[in-house]
Formats: structure tokens, C-alpha cells, sequence
């Protein structure tokens, strides 16, 4: 059965993806480590390291939240907002690419998804620069929301260079990402 939301066509994968590899633990990053002291129950350890079960209905509610997000919240800078060059927090009508994620992950956890399959994940553009995407652990495999993209894709067909992201077992701590995906500069597949 094929969904549409707000003009996306919404299918489920045809064939399950595969998950996201990490290894031991890294740095968090400091607009982290920051929105952690402003909001310490949304950085605790998680007691299920759950997957969503990717159903029709969950693959149309990712797809809902991701679109909906991209189009309702103004891309702005931490500077252009709020005059400092970094800082994590809930967008109501404008934000940058963590603001984006963190508003996509509280409303998905609010639909009813587990916090530990929601992980916020720093990634590396084409072009060097830094970029924040929400990864959705399924059992289908791991899938980005996005900012710059409003489909949701698995996570190895995406352009960008995997660095790290919140650990499933804490949200306050953070794991390697370990891309050894053979990337071509520029490409988009």
C-alpha cells in the first residue's frame, strides 16, 4: 500500500536496510553537553535499547514528522537567532539542523516511539561542513530524518560521511559511527 503525505509518496522499503555501525565511545558534542545541563531528563540512561518496528503506519508517521518539521520550521543559525555560535534547543518557528532533530525526536517520542531508537547523529556534508540528522534504529535497519532532505532514507544511501551519535543504552553519552562506506566525493546516490 502506497501512503501520501503532504505530496510525499510514502512506501515502506521494499527490503530491510541494514543497522548503523558503531564502536566504543567518543566526545559529545559540546551543544550537547550544553542542552544536557538545560535538560537533564532528556539526556538518562535508557533502560530498553528498543528498534521501532516498521510498519506501514510507523514508516507514514517518520515521513509525516520529517516533512512536516522541514516545512514549518525557517532554517536560521544559532547566530542569526540567538547570538552565539552554538546552541541546542526546541524550535518553535525557526532553527538549525540540531534544533530540527531535537524537535523531530520529542515528537516522534511523543507519538509513542522509544527514546533509545531515536538518536541524534552528527554526520559530515559533501563539503566538509558538520550537519545534524535524526537516526530511527528499525528493524528494518537504520533511517535518517533530515532537514535538507524530506524523504527518509536508509542511512548507508545517504551522501554524507557518518561520525558519531548518541548511544542507545544513554542519551547523554555518545558512540563512534564507524562509516567504512567507499563514498564518492560529491556523489549522490
Amino acid at each position: 500500500m502506497v501512503l501520501t503525505v503532504c505530496g510525499v509518496i510514502s512506501a515502506p522499503p521494499a527490503q530491510a536496510g541494514t543497522p548503523m555501525p558503531t564502536a566504543g565511545p567518543t566526545s559529545q558534542p559540546v551543544g550537547h553537553h550544553d542542552f544536557c545541563g538545560r535538560e537533564p531528563a532528556r539526556c538518562r540512561a535508557n533502560d530498553v535499547r528498543a528498534v521501532v518496528k516498521l510498519t506501514p503506519a510507523v514508516w507514514q508517521t517518520l515521513q509525516r514528522v520529517n516533512y512536516l518539521a522541514n516545512v514549518r520550521i525557517e532554517p536560521r543559525t544559532d547566530e542569526e537567532m540567538h547570538g552565539v555560535p552554538e546552541l541546542w534547543s526546541y524550535p518553535t518557528i525557526e532553527g538549525d539542523c540540531e534544533d530540527y532533530v531535537l524537535y523531530k525526536q520529542r515528537e516522534l517520542e511523543n507519538g509513542g516511539l522509544p527514546a533509545s531508537a531515536l538518536l541524534v547523529t552528527v554526520v559530515r556534508q559533501p563539503n566538509g561542513d558538520g550537519h545534524a540528522v535524526l537516526t530511527v534504529r528499525t528493524n528494518q535497519g537504520d533511517f535518517i530524518l533530515d532537514n535538507l532532505d524530506d524523504r527518509v532514507l536508509a542511512w548507508d544511501v545517504t551522501p554524507y560521511t557518518y561520525l558519531k551519535r548518541q548511544s542507545q543504552a544513554h542519551a547523554g553519552r555518545w558512540v563512534t559511527v564507524e562509516d567504512v562506506r567507499d563514498l564518492l566525493v560529491g556523489s549522490v546516490r
